[in-house]
């Protein structure tokens, strides 16, 4: 794990460290998004998720990107933006145990939180 990140999270409602995870990144109501510097949580700011239809599975890759972001908590996303992510450079963690946003950024920064890879994708993207 990096000295420092910027940790995007899909959120419900209005974001930040006490809302809830969405389940499907690309339809989330907006990321919250944590910078980490060496292990601790930093500042927590949250960024709006546009429409899914506005570009796509791609959409929030790009959104992203244009945040800083390099890394990302995930409970399930398609092969076309894992793929994304990875070509921007943006490591995707897979968790679906943790509902609270806060405790699954601690569980990360914990290295108890795998990367995901091709055994974690859904079908029908």
């Amino acid at each position: 794990m990096p000295d420092s990140m910027v940790l995007a999270v899909p959120s419900m409602g209005e974001g930040g460290l006490e809302a809830e995870r969405s389940a499907h990144f690309g339809h989330c109501d907006c990321f919250t998004l944590v910078d980490v510097a060496d292990g601790e949580i930093g500042a927590v700011r949250v960024v709006a998720n546009p429409p899914h239809e506005e570009g796509g599975c791609l959409r929030p890759v790009n959104l992203l990107a244009s945040h800083g972001v390099n890394a990302l908590i995930a409970a399930g996303m398609g092969a076309r933006p894992l793929a994304g992510f990875n070509d921007a450079g943006i490591t995707v963690y897979f968790e679906t145990e943790t509902p609270g946003i806060g405790d699954a950024v601690r569980r990360v920064l914990a290295g108890s939180v795998e990367k995901m890879d091709a055994r974690h994708v859904c079908g029908g993207h």
